[in-house]
């Protein structure tokens, strides 16, 4: 099975706008909801888990989750590790995961299909800094769940295989209220 792992339990202590950051309007819809349908174009993902924590009672009732599977980490304030380590084991099953953060709106379904035939330990790059999708395969999927609550893929012992995708979408993330408005005026240019 090939699997999308969506993260999107973080508290967004650096958002400071109102309610939580997954449920953040952009162009009449929450942030999370462009990260969960983008995976939910690709074909060949035959399940998606998302990673649900801080405020996940609100955002499981405002977002449209389509045949993608919320889950509640309970442990999420620990960290994105917990997150990580929580959705892994929701995937077990799987040979191959494509893994996403649910603050990253403009990832198009495009680039995320570019990925499902990539090896395991490939990632993509906007502008050479490391982004997502992130492939995960058994190696790294066992890693990804041993570990430490605070720790993340940065962490794993991996060279990464590199595909710059910054000519085909913009991987920036939504950290602050700055960073989804400078969004919404590139999403005005994409969407």
């Amino acid at each position: 099975m090939i699997a999308g792992l969506i993260l999107a339990a973080g508290a967004g202590s650096r958002f400071d706008g109102d309610g939580p950051k997954q449920l953040a309007p952009l162009h009449g819809r929450p942030l999370l909801e462009y990260a969960v349908r983008a995976q939910q174009a690709v074909p060949g993902l035959e399940r998606i888990v998302v990673v649900l924590g801080s405020h996940a009672d609100d955002i499981a009732e405002a977002v449209d989750f389509g045949d993608a599977e919320p889950v509640v980490c309970p442990s999420w304030a620990d960290g994105q590790g917990a997150s990580l380590r929580h959705g892994v084991c929701e995937l077990r099953a799987a040979r191959k995961v494509l893994l996403t953060l649910g603050d990253a709106p403009l990832i198009t379904p495009q680039v995320i299909a570019r990925f499902v035939t990539e090896p395991p330990g490939t990632r993509a790059a906007y502008e050479g800094a490391p982004g997502h999708p992130v492939v995960l395969g058994p190696e790294l999927l066992r890693a990804a769940a041993a570990l430490q609550p605070h720790e993340t893929l940065r962490d794993v012992d991996q060279r990464w295989r590199m595909v710059e995708c910054g000519h085909l979408c913009s991987g920036r993330d939504v950290d602050t209220t700055d960073d989804l408005e400078a969004m919404r005026h590139e999403a005005r240019a994409v969407l």
